[in-house]
């Protein structure tokens, strides 16, 4: 949880979405999107969030150098 708390992406359709992270057996993580804030996390630093046009739903892409 960030500073102020969670990050919160609000989508044009001014849907609330939560980011959230899971990692399993391995050493990489999934970042996914909810709409239930429970242990929701901040946004990790080298990403941002792109939503698609067509759903409305945020996905998180790496920020180009």
């Amino acid at each position: 949880m960030g500073f102020f708390g969670p990050f919160v992406y609000e989508s044009k359709k001014k849907k609330k979405y939560y980011l959230h992270q899971y990692t399993g057996t391995g050493k990489k993580s999934m970042y996914y999107f909810s709409k239930d804030d429970k242990d929701a996390i901040d946004l990790p630093p080298g990403w941002e969030i792109v939503e698609n046009p067509k759903t409305g739903l945020p996905t998180l892409k790496k920020r180009e150098k």
